[in-house]
């Protein structure tokens, strides 16, 4: 198969007919939810990102950044359906997805689902319940549906999970299983406001809540999906995309070989994907009918932190994954790198 098979071909220029523009919708959502949410311009845009490509999302970040608030003040903001979950020990996965109930008036049994069917399910603290109900999540975030017994349910489209984790407490806490983390497009780390946001967040606090209002609907965000997926990729940009999976898993085929002690194992092809798909979402958030190799690089930290796999080497000595990342970006700058071919032969199956 050719490699010209992984581009989509561009389309003309101009919006997704049949309603109003991408960018200046998805602009007055943001107006909305920054009504409430002063700063985190980064994690408000990973979220829209996320929305448009059809990704999950995994927040962290230390209590009280308004994470929790950020997700549903977002979700007031498109009108969808909003389901919160608060990840306790006691948790079992019935909990979650639902289960069959026995009437003994009837002789039969009865599906009660779970709180998972909605557009937009926030999993607070997901990694306070322990491995079989955070694997209760697994096939509800890749296959959009819930199987109770023998029958399957869907779930309502579209479908977001946005998680959160505090990273700063693991005493009763259960670390998510490599197979449900990388179902996640993003990790974004919410850091602390700046003294003036912290300021103005303080002053919100002394006055009335904010009413949010609905900015856009799900059959328009369904609309503003199928547009992404529509948004031209040339082959520089699925390469630079590849090149920096590559660079988790082998380092010194661009000049990093100090890094393979550090890595235990590097990104799926989950990676790749996720980065492209994402890019494209980004190009139409910022008004663009094509991705650039920027936007691959603008999104690569986020795309790829949770999915490397530190050695003891990384966690003793106290390197991150985006320390390893940072340098990862800096050797792999978009060109043809040293043993790894650009050519279109480099992805052409048999």
């Amino acid at each position: 198969m050719s490699f010209s098979n992984y581009s989509t071909q561009p389309t003309p220029a101009g919006e997704p007919a049949g309603g109003r523009p991408p960018r200046q919708v998805l602009e007055e959502v943001l107006y909305e939810v920054k009504r409430v949410i002063v700063g985190q311009d980064a994690m408000l845009e990973r979220l829209l990102v996320a929305l448009l490509a059809g990704g999950h999302v995994l927040l962290e970040g230390v209590p009280g950044l308004a994470k929790t608030l950020t997700v549903r003040t977002l979700a007031d903001a498109m009108g969808g359906t909003f389901r919160r979950i608060q990840f306790t020990p006691d948790l079992v996965p019935a909990d979650l997805v639902g289960t069959r109930i026995y009437r003994p008036d009837t002789g039969r049994f009865d599906t009660e689902l779970g709180p998972v069917f909605g557009n937009f399910l926030l999993a607070d603290e997901i990694n306070r319940a322990p491995a079989k109900v955070q694997s209760a999540l697994l096939e509800v975030m890749q296959e959009h549906q819930v199987t109770i017994g023998t029958e399957s349910f869907p779930v309502p489209h579209p479908f977001l999970v946005l998680a959160t984790q505090n990273p700063i407490e693991s005493e009763g806490t259960y670390p998510l299983p490599e197979a449900q983390i990388d179902r996640f497009l993003f990790k974004v780390v919410v850091d602390y406001p700046t003294l003036g946001e912290e300021a103005s967040v303080v002053g919100r606090s002394l006055r009335p809540a904010e009413h949010v209002g609905v900015r856009l609907s799900m059959p328009e965000l369904e609309r503003f999906q199928h547009a992404v997926r529509e948004i031209f990729v040339d082959r520089e940009v699925v390469s630079h995309a590849v090149q920096l999976v590559d660079g988790t898993r082998h380092p010194e085929r661009y000049g990093l070989d100090d890094l393979s002690r550090l890595i235990q194992y590097g990104s799926s092809p989950r990676g790749a994907i996720g980065m492209v798909q994402a890019g494209q979402a980004l190009a139409l958030l910022r008004g663009r009918r094509h991705v650039l190799v920027e936007d691959v690089r603008d999104l690569a930290r986020d795309v790829l932190r949770h999915r490397l796999v530190l050695s003891y080497d990384a966690l003793s000595d106290d390197i991150s994954a985006d320390d390893i990342l940072d340098r990862l970006l800096t050797a792999v700058n978009g060109g043809t790198q040293s043993g790894v071919p650009a050519t279109s032969t480099d992805y052409d199956a048999a």
